[in-house]
């Protein structure tokens, strides 16, 4: 549990005015992650939205957060979320920088260009091109050693 931050402005704008129609989009997209979180439920104001329920894996964990705050008015997502299964392999967390490719991410950050699928399918369904990233988007990164 904690408080992730994220590029305001950047990522998906989900089009909506009012709070409370934010805290249900944001629900909906965790929805459509395909991660099934037990009494999920969602609360945004002033940039930071609360998330929390129950998950099966620390993946899951991450990949809700990361919908949620890979978003244009999400600042910070609160994670309160409870994870059921015991610790995995730990991800770490990246920013799209200017210039970025997976290829490159995956060079620096696991020594090997060759690796950016893994860094692709860490982050589906919230990528769904390896083309097409962006400035400010975070990004899960596997540990540096094959799973």
């Amino acid at each position: 549990m904690a408080i992730i931050e994220f590029v305001k402005g950047a990522g998906e704008n989900l089009d909506t005015k009012a709070e409370a129609d934010l805290a249900a989009a944001l629900k909906q997209r965790v929805v459509e992650t395909g991660v099934t979180v037990k009494f999920l439920a969602v609360v945004f104001d002033d940039g930071t939205a609360v998330v929390t329920g129950t998950v099966a894996t620390h993946a899951d964990r991450e990949k809700v957060v990361l919908a949620i705050g890979n978003t244009h008015a999400v600042a910070r997502v609160d994670d309160k979320l409870t994870v059921e299964q015991p610790a995995a392999p730990q991800f770490t967390m990246y920013t799209v920088q200017k210039g970025d490719t997976l290829s490159a991410i995956a060079k620096a950050q696991l020594g090997d260009a060759k690796r950016y699928p893994e860094i692709f399918e860490a982050n589906k369904p919230m990528l769904k091109d390896p083309n097409k990233i962006f400035v400010g988007q975070v990004l899960r990164i596997p540990p540096k050693t094959h799973a």
